[in-house]
């Protein structure tokens, strides 16, 4: 199973804050906390490595807190050291 570390979530949350409103402006559905966490769920996907049946499934309309559920999910057994994950989505989802 395919790790991660504080410092690379950190990395990847800053680096999709930069870049943020290009982001937004190529995704426009949802609101832009949303449309932030939803790129945090498909970068995680792709960096860890999941396959089809780890990857989250959303019913519905996903809202904020479904991607944060999933970001908190993806992340429960794969962190190499224990930090706090939300403290990083707030600093993301932070107009």
């Amino acid at each position: 199973m395919t790790t991660i570390t504080e410092q690379e979530f950190a990395r990847i949350c800053i680096e999709i804050s930069e870049d943020a409103d290009a982001i937004c402006k190529h995704n426009p559905l949802g609101t832009r906390a949303e449309i932030l966490l939803w790129m945090l769920v498909s970068c995680l996907t792709v960096y860890l490595s999941l396959s089809e049946i780890e990857t989250p499934c959303f019913t519905g309309a996903p809202t904020e807190r479904t991607y944060r559920d999933a970001i908190n999910f993806i992340l429960r057994e794969r962190r190499q050291n224990d930090f706090a994950v939300d403290e990083y989505l707030d600093r993301l989802t932070k107009n």
